[in-house]
């Protein structure tokens, strides 16, 4: 099977090259994609040299796959013109998730509408899966009523330049400047731009991705993003209003036995997710499971993901697998 990965050379790029190593993905041929400026550039793939190559000339190629990761300009550009020849892509940006005609997708909870008419299948929003995984299960038995998320973000998910921006701060080095303020040391309530009523894009799509994916436009959710000097990945503190009562140890018992999600709850022992122990890792974690005493049938939990992995690259390989294992490519 031919696949392209599209942006390469980017920090999520390369950490697609990594699972889908890891993962054994059935590679034939891959096909390295990046900018102009990167072409010819030799990359690594399970132990064999490949050079990048240009964006038409990997149309040419018809992969069977792309992979994208390139940002939402080229996505728009590219994304079509390789679905004319036939390649299903996966897009990391967020230049399809709210079109219509798209399908959002997180494996572990709506795979099943993927179909073979489904040539540009929009990934989400990195923090947005993290949360989704949690909410689903939840939602489903006990049916959500409303949402608070807060969120503290990984530098990591600005790109390259950012960590470059906190690692340059630490050692007291000038830099080239990726967000309005030094991060280290601080905490940015903007991540992201300012768009209508004062949210800012990461909290839209906080609040309105996961509808989509959950299949229920009447999800109530209030979102405010927030940007930490932090590289191990996102982490969220959440409050769920349910329609009815719930038992903390049920929830507990529904989330240990949900795929992909990883329960750590002890605080008698000092457990709790921290994005520094799931850099590197695959699954969601979800802990500090307690009951909200100012409001009935609500509860508190944190969620830590990486935002690369779970968060972007990984989730993009789980949606290429379910296609090769479901024939729809």
């Amino acid at each position: 099977m031919k696949v392209a990965v599209v942006g390469v050379t980017g920090m999520v790029g390369q950490i697609m090259l990594k699972v889908l190593e890891e993962r054994n993905f059935p590679i034939t041929e891959l096909i390295p994609v990046a900018s102009e400026k990167s072409i010819g550039k030799k990359i690594y793939f399970r132990g064999k040299e490949c050079s990048v190559v240009s964006m038409r000339e990997a149309i040419v190629k018809r992969p069977n796959i792309a992979l994208f990761s390139a940002g939402g300009g080229t996505s728009l550009e590219f994304a079509p013109k390789f679905a004319e020849v036939g390649t299903t892509v996966i897009d990391n940006s967020s230049a399809w998730r709210m079109d219509s005609t798209k399908k959002l997708v997180v494996p572990e909870i709506n795979a099943h509408v993927l179909t073979k008419e489904d040539k540009i299948i929009a990934n989400p929003n990195c923090s947005t899966i993290q949360l989704v995984m949690v909410l689903n299960p939840l939602h489903q038995k006990y049916g959500i009523k409303r949402v608070v998320v807060s969120t503290y973000q990984s530098v990591t998910g600005t790109g390259k330049h950012a960590v470059n921006q906190l690692n340059a701060e630490i050692k007291g080095e000038d830099c080239e400047k990726v967000y309005p303020y030094q991060i280290f040391k601080n905490a940015l309530p903007q991540c992201d731009v300012f768009a209508e009523d004062d949210y800012t894009k990461e909290e839209l799509k906080l609040m309105n991705e996961p509808k989509k994916i959950m299949n229920d436009e009447c999800l109530k959710i209030s979102a405010t993003a927030v940007r930490v000097p932090v590289q191990g990945g996102h982490s969220e503190s959440v409050n769920i209003e349910f329609d009815k009562d719930f038992d903390l140890e049920e929830v507990k018992f529904i989330l240990a036995n949900t795929s992909g999600i990883i329960l750590q709850d002890d605080v008698s022992q000092k457990q709790y997710p921290m994005p520094f122990y799931c850099e590197g890792k695959d699954e969601v974690f979800v802990g500090r499971i307690r009951r909200d005493y100012s409001q009935p049938n609500t509860l508190n939990c944190w969620i830590v993901a990486d935002n690369l992995r779970k968060g972007a690259a990984t989730n993009a390989v789980q949606i290429a697998e379910y296609l090769v294992e479901n024939q729809l490519v």
